[in-house]
């Protein structure tokens, strides 16, 4: 489904990190965090070790716990909802448009216990940022490299299959120092600045070794040509796709779905030429921890739909004709 883009720049920072023995703590960890922060214009970057604690760590740093209520789209990745459960609040979910993003509707679902707002820009779409006065919005960015954040805190995960990887990994960027500090304190053990092994708070060992904060740093620095090969397999698949497949744009390419009456049939098809298929997220109400009514929901109706392709930065445009052309055959003959 996926590989990572990896050069001789990640290559280099990597034996380099080796060569000082650099590799739990070091250099390249401070300055990934300042260049991807710089690059979101935000002013502070705090790394960790999996999208899904950053999130958690944003819910942290902003207090929130048992008795509050935390607003999370249906159509996601479940690690954004577990991130809020693992705080002990409650998530509350929020249907999908048909461009598979959590709708304006959301406001109805803001109580007194709202303590936060969690956006999700799905396979790379802009995600609309909630103005509602005194209450944080946190965007879960995993799906979302290169496009700047608007939200209060941004939480990125550096997985595999990522725009932009560390193999595993996150990383939290903000404008407000007091959240970084308490991220970074939470993420590290909480640690006081003297290390005086008195911990003040219960913390947790989140962190980034400096072997992924090499890797990362590079990635960083080809972002603007990661980006653009990306945008080239977008553009590549949609003049070779058959039109009635087509999802909305994305304004970054994570991952190309596609939406097909025969999403089994389909996916079952590709498999048969090695061509690899994921189906697209299952509402939250439909996860055995969140279960609820789900049946009516536009996310229930997206997930019985949705696949997405093989999408690497390295794809040529030979590899993405093949995976179109199965597809093409396959939906011609439904017709």
């Amino acid at each position: 489904m996926s590989k990572p883009s990896i050069t001789e720049l990640e290559r280099h920072f990597v034996e380099r990190a080796m060569a000082l023995s650099d590799i739990g703590v070091g250099p390249f960890i401070g300055q990934f965090e300042e260049f991807w922060a710089q690059k979101n214009k935000r002013a502070y970057g705090v790394s960790c070790n999996s999208g899904t604690n950053a999130i958690y760590l944003a819910l942290k740093a902003l207090g929130i716990g048992p008795g509050d209520e935390v607003i999370v789209p249906e159509y996601t990745m479940i690690a954004t909802a577990w991130a809020v459960s693992y705080t002990g609040a409650t998530p509350v979910f929020v249907d999908c448009d048909d461009d598979l993003l959590m709708g304006t509707y959301l406001v109805d679902k803001v109580t007194p216990k709202t303590a936060a707002i969690i956006t999700v820009p799905i396979y790379g779409r802009k995600a609309l940022v909630p103005l509602t006065i005194g209450i944080p919005v946190i965007e879960d960015m995993a799906e979302a490299h290169g496009i700047e954040p608007q939200g209060d805190i941004a939480c990125y995960s550096f997985y595999g299959n990522k725009i932009l990887t560390t193999g595993e990994g996150g990383m939290c960027i903000t404008n407000n120092k007091e959240w970084a500090d308490e991220m970074r304190k939470l993420s590290n053990m909480y640690m006081d600045e003297k290390r005086t092994m008195l911990h003040p708070k219960m913390g947790h060992n989140f962190r980034m070794t400096n072997l992924q904060a090499a890797i990362g740093l590079a990635q960083v620095m080809r972002l603007d040509e990661i980006l653009e090969k990306r945008s080239n397999i977008q553009e590549w698949y949609d003049q070779n796709l058959p039109k009635h497949v087509l999802m909305p744009r994305r304004d970054v390419l994570w991952m190309y779905d596609i939406q097909t009456d025969h999403q089994e049939e389909l996916k079952a098809y590709l498999e048969e030429f090695g061509i690899p298929t994921r189906y697209g997220f299952k509402p939250m109400s439909m996860q055995p921890q969140y279960l609820g009514e789900y049946e009516h929901l536009n996310a229930y109706k997206w997930s019985k739909r949705i696949l997405y392709l093989p999408t690497w930065t390295e794809m040529s445009l030979e590899d993405v004709k093949n995976v179109c052309q199965k597809v093409t055959s396959f939906e011609n003959g439904k017709k």
